[in-house]
């Protein structure tokens, strides 16, 4: 424990950081997060199992989704108190190791299931007849399962990494893993980039590429219904887009950027104290994910539940019409 300390202190001594930003900052946004992820989740589950009957593939991606945003938005909590007490984590190394578990978890897990999702729409779109036999929800709940299992693969060393420390007499939980971990969870990072991140990111540009010509293609030659479709595919495009230039690749981007600089460069306090700055900004942005399946859920056209359910509510008071 002694050379635990030792070594935190003199990492820390080495660049001298300003992160008191970190004490406002990450319990405000953590917070609108908790609120909004909480709220918008539970109520897309209790549609989703209270006035669902025939769940569709879409709808199994999504809800699976939806528990693994709640199993993170329930863990945000501890980040809020921890962050608001001056960043003392007074819960406990097992937590602290749930807490990191939890948000990797979450973070790729919704990257892999938007992947599945990408490709049902890219093969109802690209080869609606040829696509339907691959279309079921037995294949779904097997793309779901798949997915879970190549997540938890990915995410199962962040366990290892994780750990509270000691700095300055107080404990920590740290972001990653302790400054004498480091070296070891740069290479480990570096991979779940490239593997987490970046392959189902070329797959699912690759599928819109091809959806946005076939829609292209068929523009002026298909019918209401067909219409409808492709304008829900057009939303689900424009959707999971802006996810990924807002909140995913940024945070990828300033997260690789921040390894290579505390493993490289961690001499030049300026670089190290910027690369802190952008990679500590956009993790809690990045939380935002966590709100993101209700809103694909409501803007992919699955609002005809919704719309049913305040209809048969207005019926039932007498007076009222629609």
């Amino acid at each position: 424990m002694l050379n635990k300390t030792l070594n935190d202190t003199s990492e820390a001594a080495l660049c001298d950081l300003e992160e008191s930003y970190k004490h406002i900052l990450l319990p405000l946004a953590y917070s609108v997060v908790f609120v909004l992820g909480l709220l918008l989740n539970g109520a897309m589950l209790w549609l989703c199992c209270c006035h669902t009957k025939e769940w569709t593939c879409t709808t199994i991606y999504l809800v699976n989704l939806a528990v693994a945003d709640l199993l993170y938005v329930f863990s945000l909590p501890l980040l809020i108190i921890n962050y608001a007490m001056q960043d003392i984590w007074i819960f406990g190394e097992l937590l602290c190791k749930l807490v990191r578990f939890l948000f990797y978890n979450n973070l790729y897990g919704s990257i892999l299931l938007l992947t599945c999702i990408s490709i049902h729409r890219f093969l109802g779109i690209c080869y609606p007849i040829r696509s339907l036999a691959y279309k079921t929800r037995k294949l779904a709940i097997i793309g779901t399962a798949v997915s879970w299992i190549l997540v938890l693969i990915q995410v199962l060393p962040s366990l290892i990494y994780a750990r509270t420390g000691f700095i300055n007499n107080r404990t920590v939980c740290y972001d990653l893993t302790s400054p004498d971990n480091f070296n070891n969870y740069y290479l480990y990072g570096m991979v779940l980039t490239v593997f987490g991140f970046l392959c189902p990111f070329l797959i699912i540009l690759i599928c819109y590429c091809l959806m946005i010509r076939s829609l292209i293609q068929t523009t002026g030659k298909t019918n209401i219904t067909s219409s409808a479709a492709q304008a829900k595919s057009i939303r689900t495009i424009l959707l999971v887009c802006g996810l990924f230039a807002l909140c995913l690749a940024p945070f990828h981007i300033t997260r690789a950027i921040y390894l290579y600089v505390r493993v490289h460069q961690k001499a030049d306090c300026r670089l190290l104290h910027r690369a802190t700055l952008l990679y500590k900004i956009w993790r809690p942005l990045v939380g935002l994910n966590s709100c993101f399946s209700p809103l694909l859920y409501f803007l992919s056209g699955q609002t005809n539940t919704v719309r049913l359910i305040l209809e048969l509510r207005l019926h039932k008071q007498p007076g009222v019409t629609i």
